[in-house]
């Protein structure tokens, strides 16, 4: 590893719901280095959702420190929060979220539009990165012309093509059958074997046991093991 990607200190979020408190994450402290690859295991309703929001900088916490490539996220405003989600963190999703309207190759692009670069080289780069997912084939297809997992790998596809700092994965296999989705695992292999930064959120002990770290979230606190 060549240094610290991630650091959270006593990340609390906490929800008022008719005056009562309810604590969602209770002082979590987590560290990721460059190139690690970290499952966050729980069941549903212990604050995985939540956790990966704030990781994602799709939701800040209520207490607690966040520091995202020497980044101190929890001071910046929204601008420059939609400018780390743009660059520094690569989202996939369990449901896909590609655009239906557009091909394999818009959909991969759209990333590339937000961050400013030219029509070359979003085309160049967007072809590039669904010919390393191995679907240089289906550049003009829509989603609904691919299985889940091709569509799964569109979306890997997107989530790489700005190489963010760390692919934040919420259920990677989650909409797949078993055998697609140890394709996909097969694939975070590959990537993560490359150097990316993996961490992937899931409720399932065996695609958890993909990864080179395991966190447990039970009931918002967080203990850790190695697979």
């Amino acid at each position: 590893m060549d240094g610290q990607i991630l650091r959270m200190n006593n990340i609390t979020k906490t929800y008022y719901l008719g005056g009562e408190e309810t604590i969602v994450l209770n002082k979590i402290n987590l560290t990721v280095n460059r190139g690690d690859f970290v499952a966050i295991l729980g069941p549903s309703g212990s604050g995985k959702s939540t956790l990966m929001n704030i990781i994602g900088c799709l939701d800040s916490s209520s207490s607690g420190e966040y520091s995202l490539s020497n980044q101190q996220v929890d001071e910046l405003g929204e601008s420059d929060l939609a400018a780390i989600r743009n660059k520094e963190i690569g989202f996939v999703f369990q449901q896909f979220q590609l655009l239906p309207r557009l091909n394999a190759l818009q959909n991969v692009e759209l990333p590339l539009i937000y961050a400013g670069a030219s029509e070359k080289e979003r085309k160049n780069q967007a072809r590039e990165m669904l010919g390393r997912v191995g679907l240089s084939d289906k550049l003009n297809h829509r989603p609904n012309q691919l299985s889940g997992g091709q569509q799964q790998r569109v979306a890997i596809a997107r989530a790489m093509v700005t190489e963010p700092a760390i692919l934040l994965a919420d259920e990677p296999t989650g909409a797949l059958d078993q055998r697609t989705g140890q394709q996909i695992m097969e694939l975070f292999h590959e990537l993560h074997e490359e150097g990316k930064t993996i961490i992937m959120i899931t409720h399932d002990i065996e695609i958890a046991k993909n990864a080179s770290r395991i966190v447990h979230l039970l009931d918002g606190k967080l203990s850790e093991e190695h697979a």
